[in-house]
């Protein structure tokens, strides 16, 4: 596999508020990667944005192969979902949390799926868009960074490692939106390679479905 575009943005106004951000972004031939992020991309919103959890997001193909079925008056193109690279084979049923891929000289891990927000909608001037990506688990997923470097077009993306007992990304959102899916919820909420904000949503998602269960 070799990483098909790389992107990346600067913080401007969006949405009907026109508040800053930088999901947004354009075509880049090349991110200097480091352990908290990028030269290139900045966040307008660090508390929710960025850091080291959190540093490269990728988008996949089939991701928007999807939207554009749901959505066929939209136009959907890669780089618009505000990731900063795509890579032809890789998307969320088959990239697992804790994947650790060599990426030319970087090295990263598979830390977390993206959460996905109203900037979607605004970006797209759609309504529900957002919830539709979620539940489908067409989210893209973030990076953790093991080993800094440059990133260019066309470098050779090769998986190095896979933990046991891990899931998918798209595996994960499933746990997480479907109260069917309470008990690998609570399991999942103490993978150690999953980040600490999605260890909390996997746990709140179990006690969610179990107080359900118990009151219906």
């Amino acid at each position: 596999m070799n990483i098909f575009a790389l992107y990346a943005g600067q913080p401007a106004p969006l949405g009907p508020r026109q508040s800053l951000s930088a999901f947004v972004k354009q075509a880049s031939p090349q991110l200097t990667v480091e352990k908290s992020g990028t030269v290139e991309d900045q966040q307008a919103n660090t508390k929710l944005h960025g850091g080291p959890e959190k540093v490269l997001h990728q988008y996949s193909f089939e991701g928007y192969s999807v939207l554009q079925q749901a959505y066929p008056a939209l136009s959907f193109e890669s780089g618009m979902m505000g990731e900063n690279l795509l890579v032809k084979g890789m998307s969320d049923t088959n990239v697992f949390i804790g994947d650790v891929y060599q990426m030319g000289e970087v090295v990263v891990q598979v830390s977390a799926p993206r959460a996905p927000c109203v900037k979607i909608c605004h970006r797209f001037e759609q309504s529900g868009i957002d919830k539709f990506v979620g539940v489908q688990g067409i989210t893209g997923w973030y990076y953790r960074v093991r080993q800094p470097g440059v990133l260019y077009p066309e470098d050779k993306v090769q998986l190095l490692e896979r933990p046991e007992h891990s899931v998918s990304v798209a595996a994960l959102m499933q746990c997480v939106f479907d109260k069917r899916c309470a008990g690998k919820a609570a399991a999942l909420s103490s993978l150690e390679v999953l980040d600490d904000e999605w260890r909390g949503k996997c746990a709140r998602a179990a006690r969610k479905a179990s107080n359900t269960e118990q009151h219906s």
